[in-house]
């Protein structure tokens, strides 16, 4: 039986310019900046990113935020429990703390990956993956003009990407995603509203289901089901939940509602690789497909996001772009696309990769030590 004692953990905050302004309906990006976690456990090291933000506008977490919860609770918490034999553990440690799934996602990432490592096995064969590849899309930014969405689009598509999300929001949807419909009648195409409208804009999505789009995704208020089922009973297009699905319960309630016939899932959003599985295990169970969403992860989330996108019941690409599409240079080697569309799934110990020493001290503002207490 593997088991590893995790000493400390360190929290470094890590800054990497984006190739390109990302744009969303709730702001723009021009850098990622997130926390990483370095797990030390003695022969073994493990690695997590927290996919929270600079400010809580996708969910209600940010980076400062996480890393006072992590260093005050969430941390101590795993270090005084002692000796870890199975993953599962982290989540009962920190079970007390309410909330705070970014924070919790990123050190059970750590803390697994370092397990892992331990007894040699990848995060692929924990998880179950049954692909060694996988397809890939891209998304793309609210741009400065529909044409310079449409020239970055074809750029996308030359590489090989098999499926391309809009970002809309209110007064930049129909005729923007009828443009690109036009110039692009046969590309698998989606949009991702990010909860920017209300049932008031049921028109507009009406609108919208003319346009022969693969879905819908999180069209209304991030908290809310019993509007996203009116408005999915409204349409053919399937409507998929990103931010509403915060875990299994919420995966589930969903489906039975009516309220998504697809579900996005971000391991970060829904407090961990684990909880992800189980929203991956309900929504198979239930015949729903389901993908792997993105948060500008660099190659330590991306490789996470590899493993899961691998699993037998994501049967649509996902977010998990190449390391090209957001950064000059990546904290790990990068990810690279095939011409196919796809990528490979890291079959190393643990998550497969590790930061490149020297790309991370370039790109590191601030390192915060938490240690186990004196015995």
């Amino acid at each position: 039986m593997t088991e590893i004692t995790v000493r400390s953990v360190e929290l470094r905050e890590v800054g990497l310019p984006l190739v390109r302004p990302f744009r969303t309906s709730f702001g723009e990006e021009t850098e990622k900046r997130c926390l990483l976690l370095r797990v030390d456990a003695g022969d073994v090291t493990g690695w997590g990113e927290c996919v929270a933000d600079v400010e809580p506008r996708y969910g209600e977490e940010w980076n400062d935020g996480a890393r006072v919860c992590l260093a005050r609770f969430l941390v101590p918490s795993v270090l005084a429990g002692g000796p870890i034999s199975d993953p599962a553990q982290v989540t009962e440690r920190v079970r007390w703390v309410r909330g705070h799934r970014m924070a919790k996602a990123a050190l059970e990432m750590a803390v697994l990956d370092a397990w892992l490592r331990a007894g040699g096995a990848s995060l692929a064969s924990y998880v179950g993956a049954v692909r060694e590849r996988v397809p890939c899309g891209v998304s793309v930014g609210i741009a400065s003009t529909v044409d310079a969405m449409l020239d970055e689009i074809h750029g996308y598509l030359a590489k090989g990407y098999r499926r391309v999300k809009l970002k809309i929001e209110p007064g930049r949807d129909v005729e923007v995603v009828g443009r690109v419909r036009d110039e692009l009648p046969d590309t698998p195409l989606s949009v991702d509203a990010n909860a920017a409208y209300t049932p008031a804009d049921t028109p507009l999505f009406e609108a919208l289901d003319e346009l022969g789009l693969v879905m819908i995704e999180q069209p209304l208020g991030h908290d809310d089901l019993t509007d996203h089922a009116r408005l999915q009973a409204r349409l053919r297009t399937p409507i998929c939940l990103d931010e509403s699905i915060r875990n299994a319960h919420d995966a589930v309630a969903a489906v039975e509602l009516g309220a998504c016939r697809v579900i996005n899932i971000k391991p970060g959003r829904v407090g961990g690789l684990l909880e992800a599985t189980r929203v991956h295990g309900a929504a198979r169970e239930r015949g729903v497909p389901v993908w792997i969403g993105g948060m500008l992860e660099t190659g330590i989330g991306r490789a996470t996001n590899l493993a899961m996108a691998a699993l037998p019941g994501v049967t649509m690409p996902g977010d998990t772009s190449a390391s090209e599409r957001y950064f000059h240079h990546d904290l790990t080697p990068p990810f690279v696309l095939d011409p196919d569309g796809t990528m490979a799934v890291p079959s190393g110990p643990g998550i497969g990769v590790e930061p490149l020493p020297d790309r991370l001290e370039a790109s590191s503002s601030g390192i915060q030590l938490v240690e186990r207490s004196a015995e």
